[in-house]
């Protein structure tokens, strides 16, 4: 541990773009971990520029107490407490707002998460030009019944956002301030900061950390949490891609409707024409049932793109900066050519 922190503080003291790190803590009913899980990090970062920031979301046991009495013991801890439990994303978000250092890191307060990795996270992040470093629990300690469901949830997620992360749900990351600056979280979304960040155009990384069982307590998550994050998944899926551009994918269906019904339609045209009768198939109530829906889905198509449009401009621009330079101008007074220029 003490060769990470010297570690850290060789690797990022000569950037200018590293003056410290943020670490964001959602708490929620935690009171067996708060005090481990605090004096860890503390450990971690020794002689790192820090800030550790408790996210409090509603906690109903001693939690709430016990951040009072660290903050009170601590001048680089902060507390935010929730009026009642508003979930993970609320607590994230919440925090990100409140950062004050170029690095921000994410982990959880049940102690499975390693304090220890963090050194290492943002050193990876900075040695490879990365935006946001997700950690994988590759030797998880949970049970079967949740690694399981996980690794099906995992590899669905790598497959429809295009991000090739084996592990989403970790809650240990370190990410770029600008990246929470522009990630826009809520309902469920946290387990979806890397594809968040990815459509942004910010760069994704993971690294191997260590994953430990609970310090106490219980997990406050279940199997129907893999169910809410599937239709999370589809509303990532979609604000990612088709966001700026809703006809492109209400067309695309439209058209193959219409297409097919088009088809099975001038089908039974021409067996019509050559004296068959065509009242009584279920193919012509298909082919007219496929050429309605794709009628109707190119006209929502239309409805979503003017929706889009109209919204545009309050919402946030569909491009990241990554960074911006310009000349100098000249310091002439007069217009080129004229020979005229101030003294």
């Amino acid at each position: 541990m003490q060769r990470e922190v010297s570690d850290i503080q060789a690797s990022t003291q000569p950037r200018e773009d590293f003056d410290g790190v943020s670490v964001v803590v959602p708490v929620f009913n935690e009171e067996d971990c708060i005090a481990r899980t605090h004096a860890e990090i503390q450990a971690a970062l020794a002689g790192v520029p820090h800030e550790v920031i408790y996210v409090d979301d509603g906690s109903t046991d001693g939690s709430g107490r016990i951040l009072e009495q660290i903050v009170d013991g601590d001048p680089t801890a902060r507390v935010i407490r929730f009026r009642r439990n508003f979930g993970k994303s609320a607590a994230l978000s919440a925090g990100f707002a409140r950062v004050s250092y170029g690095a921000v890191a994410t982990m959880d307060a049940d102690m499975q998460d390693d304090p220890d990795e963090i050194p290492k996270l943002i050193n990876k992040m900075y040695d490879e030009d990365l935006d946001l470093i997700s950690g994988w629990k590759k030797n998880r300690r949970d049970p079967l019944e949740k690694r399981l469901p996980s690794k099906l949830f995992n590899k669905t997620t790598q497959i429809l956002t295009g991000v090739k992360l084996h592990d989403f749900n970790c809650g240990l990351k370190v990410y770029r301030s600008e990246v929470v600056r522009e990630v826009t979280l809520y309902g469920e979304l946290h387990r979806y900061i890397p594809a968040l960040a990815h459509y942004r155009g910010f760069r994704v990384g993971e690294a191997v950390v260590n994953h430990r069982p609970r310090g106490g307590g219980s997990s406050k998550f279940g199997l129907e949490r893999y169910i809410r994050g599937m239709f999370d998944l589809m509303s990532i899926v979609f604000l990612g891609l088709y966001q700026r551009r809703p006809l492109h994918l209400f067309g695309g269906f439209g058209l193959v409707f219409a297409t097919v019904g088009f088809l099975i339609s001038a089908y039974l045209t021409v067996l019509w024409f050559m004296g068959y009768g065509i009242g009584d198939r279920p193919l012509l109530i298909l082919g007219v049932l496929l050429i309605i829906v794709g009628v109707q889905s190119v006209s929502f198509g239309l409805i979503a793109e003017l929706i889009a449009r109209t919204s545009y401009a309050a919402s946030d621009p569909p491009y990241s900066i990554a960074r911006e330079k310009r000349a100098e101008l000249p310091s002439s007074g007069g217009l080129p050519g004229d020979g005229s220029s101030k003294s």
